[in-house]
């Protein structure tokens, strides 16, 4: 894996705090999924999981809007094999991890969150 984790993850939650929908999903492959348990609360998908840029994008738009003042501040980034985790302050005053595993490309293809309760 040839990322600059550090470099990507102030990227990524820089295009979080900009509110920028396509500089967000600048980072995901088209296939990428993403399992958080944000998505069985506000979606009520019991397995918490979303497929597909498009679906993804939906999902978060409609995330965007309902907060308005979503503002991510990093804490610390791992790394390990083909994969990242990011530590960061999250939205509701929850403290949030993000495994991101990369394609080839260099392209986040599978996203697992995990959030204090």
């Amino acid at each position: 894996m040839n990322i600059d984790a550090q470099n990507f993850a102030q990227e990524w939650v820089a295009a979080w705090n900009s509110h920028d929908l396509e500089k967000i999903l600048h980072h995901y492959s088209d296939d990428f999924s993403i399992t958080t348990p944000m998505i069985k609360i506000a979606m009520g998908v019991e397995t918490g999981t979303l497929s597909g840029k498009e679906n993804i994008r939906e999902y978060w738009a409609a995330a965007l809007k309902k907060i308005p003042d979503l503002h991510f501040k990093l804490v610390d980034v791992t790394t390990s094999v083909d994969s990242i985790a990011l530590y960061y302050h999250s939205v509701m005053n929850k403290m949030a991890i993000e495994v991101m595993f990369f394609n080839a490309e260099g392209k986040v293809n599978q996203v697992i969150a995990h959030y204090t309760d």
